[in-house]
């Protein structure tokens, strides 16, 4: 229960002393020239004891937010092994501009402060940081904000659902023509190395992403199924790859002699690691004459190829992997604009 005591100074001036003593609670003192103001302060700090929220207030007063970053690297990041690395350089950032504020005064109105510092800060090549990375930048420390409100206590709310994110320009799609799609893969074909070709038809066939495809373990591969399994993925979801045509060929002829000391698909020559195809995929992209291109594109290849062929577009997020709709609907033009498809309805 509350209490309150009257004290008065040597100077005649009268204060009130409130005190709180709920059982299970650290007892809790104010002082008010008010005895109003010190009844009401008992009352609501009693209240907010009782639901918890009063002890979140003092967590929140308690923690400095680069106490809350270097607890998230430490139990968190090792979690997420794939982001952990550009994760913990944008915390970094996050740490040097407000990681000496209590979490009680990490407010929207900072965050949207040094949000707005970030995107005028030009990068150390000169160049201005796209909203993207603003974004990215955000991501990251709401998670760090929600693991702190959800799991530790340390506060009450995430500061971060109040502040607008940059807005991002639409994604571009680069995909290949026809044309295009021939000569690369007969570049593929010539190079000296007889794994691009595969990797690059792979990439094609199944819409998976390039670390997807370089990584991929025999013990992935179903034949008799058709189909690849990704166990880990860009929204840790498990994925299921159908095998069709000419990918499933391929991979059947590489099963008869794959190595034994690897239980890499695509191995380097050298160790048991991914092969590296930067400069060979280069080489046929000039050899091929596809120019502003990069690999990721032959995913936004592949999936155009499907719009273009009539699969809607929640067929075309679900072989993605999209978890939000507005990933797939960069391709949505593509299935009114195309003869191709046109011409199959008609």
């Amino acid at each position: 229960m509350a209490s309150i005591d009257t004290r008065t100074s040597p100077s005649g001036k009268v204060t009130y002393r409130a005190r709180t003593r709920l059982k299970g609670f650290p007892q809790q003192v104010a002082t008010f020239t008010r005895i109003t103001d010190a009844k009401k302060w008992a009352q609501a700090t009693e209240v907010a004891q009782l639901e918890g929220r009063h002890f979140v207030v003092n967590e929140a007063k308690r923690h400095t937010l680069a106490e809350l970053i270097d607890r998230y690297d430490r139990d968190v990041l090792p979690q997420k092994p794939k982001n952990a690395r550009a994760q913990r350089r944008q915390l970094a950032w996050w740490k040097q501009q407000l990681g000496y504020c209590v979490l009680a005064d990490v407010t929207p109105a900072k965050i949207a402060e040094a949000r707005d510092h970030l995107l005028r800060t030009p990068m150390p090549n000169g160049r201005q940081r796209a909203p993207a990375t603003a974004v990215r930048y955000l991501a990251v420390l709401s998670h760090a904000f929600s693991v702190a409100m959800k799991e530790w206590g340390w506060v009450n709310d995430n500061p971060l659902r109040k502040v607008s994110k940059p807005k991002e320009p639409p994604g571009r799609v680069r995909f290949l023509d026809d044309d295009e799609r021939a000569a690369l893969l007969a570049a593929c074909k010539a190079w000296k190395s007889p794994l691009l070709y595969p990797i690059v038809v792979l990439a094609l066939a199944t819409v998976m992403r390039k670390g997807e495809v370089l990584g991929l373990r025999w013990e992935q591969v179903d034949f008799a199924r058709e189909r690849i399994t990704l166990h880990e993925t860009k929204n840790g979801e498990r994925r299921g790859v159908p095998l069709v045509k000419l990918a499933l060929v391929l991979l059947q002829g590489l099963a008869k002699k794959h190595r034994a000391d690897t239980p890499l698909v695509f191995p380097s020559p050298t160790v048991a690691r991914p092969l590296d195809i930067t400069k060979a995929f280069s080489t046929a992209l000039a050899t091929a004459r596809v120019t502003n291109f990069r690999f990721h594109a032959l995913r936004h290849s592949a999936a155009s190829y499907l719009v273009m062929n009539g699969a809607s577009l929640a067929e075309v997020g679900e072989v993605l992997g999209h978890k939000s709709v507005q990933m797939t609907k960069r391709y949505a033009h593509m299935a009114d604009s195309h003869p191709r498809h046109r011409r199959g309805n008609e």
